[in-house]
Parts: C-alpha cells; sequence; structure tokens
C-alpha cells in the first residue's frame, strides 16, 4: 500500500510539473506580447520605407495602386484639439507615417508643403543672390503643384474602453490555490484592457475646393497584464504587453485603416454633377431668389402687355 500511494503521488507530481512547465510557456509569450493594433479589427501598423514608386516592407493590409492618380500634400491643423492630445501622449505629427502610407501606396505622389518647404524656397533665395554654383539648376518653374490635400484628424482615442480579469483555475486538475505534495499553486491571473482610436481623413481638390473623399477608420489592441503569482512576480516584470508601448501605434493603425478606405472610394470615384454647375446656386433654391433654382421656383412669370398705340 506504502509503494502505491508513493507511486501514485509521483504520478501525480509528474503530471503537476508538467502542467506547470505549460504554463510557464504560456506566460512566458502572453506576458512577452500582446494582441497587435487591429484595423477596423484586424491589421497591423505601418512599417518599412519607400522609394518613387517602390516599397519595401510594406504593410500586406496596405491599400496599393497600379498608377498614381495625381499629386497630394499633407496638412496637418496644430490647432485642432486632437493635435493637442497627441503632445500630451508626447506623440509627434502624424504626418511622416501618413506620407510614407501614401507613397507605399503608389496611389498619390506626395510633395512637400510642410516645414522643409521653408528649406526649398531658401535654397532658392540662395541661388538667386548668387552664392550657389554655376549649373545649380535651382531655378523657377521646377516646382510641382499639388493636385490635392490631405487633411488628417483623430476624432476619438482612448485607453482601457473595454477590460476584465484572466486566469487559470479552470485549466483541469490545477486549481487556483491547490495543494500538491505539500506545494501551494498561487492564482496566475492578470487583466486585459482594450485600446480604440479613430481617425478621418479628407481630400480636396485644390483648384476647386472640393472636397473629393472622405473616409473615417478605426482600430483596437488588447492590453495583457499577466501576473503569475507562483512565479516569484517573475512574470509582472516581464507582463504588460502593449501596456508601456505609446498609443501611436494605435493612432497609426487607425489612418492606415482611414487610408484604405480613402483608396478604394478614390479608386471607383464618380465626380459629383450638380444641374447648372457647381457653384452656380444649386439646386435648393429660395423664392424670391436670383440662382437659376430660385427662379425654377417662381415658375413662368406673365407676359406683359405691349403698351395700347395712340
Amino acid at each position: 500500500m506504502r509503494m502505491r500511494s508513493i507511486g501514485a503521488r509521483e504520478d501525480l507530481l509528474g503530471k503537476f510539473v508538467g502542467r506547470m512547465a505549460g504554463l510557464v510557456a504560456i506566460f512566458a509569450v502572453a506576458a512577452g506580447c500582446a494582441t497587435g493594433p487591429s484595423l477596423g479589427g484586424g491589421g497591423t501598423v505601418a512599417t518599412g520605407a519607400a522609394g518613387g514608386a517602390t516599397a519595401e516592407g510594406a504593410s500586406s493590409q496596405l491599400e496599393k495602386c497600379a498608377e498614381p492618380l495625381g499629386t497630394v500634400a499633407v496638412d496637418e491643423d496644430a490647432r485642432a484639439p486632437w493635435y493637442g492630445r497627441l503632445q500630451q501622449y508626447k506623440l509627434g505629427p502624424t504626418t511622416p507615417v501618413l506620407r510614407m502610407m501614401i507613397q507605399q501606396s503608389n496611389c498619390f505622389v506626395v510633395v512637400e508643403r510642410g516645414a522643409s518647404l521653408n528649406n526649398m524656397m531658401r535654397e532658392r533665395a540662395l541661388d538667386r543672390s548668387g552664392e550657389t554654383r554655376q549649373g545649380s539648376n535651382m531655378g523657377p518653374g521646377q516646382m510641382v503643384v499639388a493636385d490635392y490635400t490631405m487633411s488628417p484628424s483623430v476624432t476619438f482615442s482612448q485607453q482601457g474602453t473595454q477590460g476584465g480579469r484572466l486566469g487559470v483555475g479552470g485549466i483541469p486538475g490545477l486549481g487556483v490555490g491547490g495543494l500538491v505534495g505539500g506545494l501551494v499553486v498561487g492564482a496566475a491571473a492578470g487583466s486585459f484592457r482594450a485600446n480604440e482610436a479613430s481617425t478621418t481623413l479628407l481630400m480636396i481638390d485644390n483648384r476647386s475646393s472640393v472636397q473629393l473623399a472622405a473616409a473615417q477608420g478605426s482600430a483596437k489592441n488588447f492590453d495583457l497584464g499577466l501576473v503569475g503569482a507562483a512565479f516569484g512576480g517573475g512574470l509582472a516584470a516581464a507582463g504588460g504587453g502593449y501596456s508601456n508601448t505609446p498609443e501611436g501605434k494605435i493612432i497609426v493603425a487607425s489612418f492606415m485603416d482611414s487610408y484604405n478606405q480613402l483608396v478604394r472610394a478614390t479608386r471607383n470615384y464618380v465626380a459629383q454633377n450638380v444641374k447648372g454647375g457647381l457653384g452656380t446656386g444649386g439646386r435648393l433654391g429660395v423664392q424670391g431668389g436670383s440662382t437659376p433654382a430660385s427662379k425654377e421656383l417662381q415658375g413662368p412669370q406673365p407676359e406683359t402687355p405691349a403698351p395700347a398705340r395712340k
């Protein structure tokens, strides 16, 4: 009986050690990472590089075009409330990553209208002053016009929008706080929370000032904050996932979702037609107005009889 009891205990201890090894592997992976930012429910952040029409390391989920649709400048409103919130998160402008995504997609050719434009104009001023070398070729008539302006904005960004607790008490044969061979196993548990962002991109035709396209995107990821009490807090030190990662990862993923949707919309672009032409008064007439639509409201006017001859 004693040998059977010892054998049973050794078998139980062996199963416990095996389960604990599995838990160590699970929590080591889960504590070291978290779910990636998802574009409207699934996706990744922007990475890689672009050179002309070529792209290196671009996300497989970024929309691509066989040929550019025109030139575009990205204009970020630094006076908007959302821009101030980015600074609270110690995040810089969104334009660099947006411009990289645009060039990687080959859907538009990006032209400089940001801070570097001052440097461009300074070089031209140096050329006019006669200080530059002969043949520098910085003369007028070489800059490319921006056909469109793309305007980004962060409409919603929030950490911890959802949350909950995680535990391993439901693992068969291993109860939380169970007693095995005199060893007390603590609760290996933790928490998770969702981080979300929503962004908007507007695209304006610079010649007519008409808004050509608008798109809103979103992104979400989950932070995993795991604590393994049975391991002396070692997992807690390595855990947290994206909890220490800048919120910019979520915002960038959301902008990729916005940009993808904008590209799909412009790829199938159909111009809006207003009867009578754009900017001539529109189709919403008012009584007594002078626009074509307003005159249509009044109907045909009675003819004024010619004065009788004397």
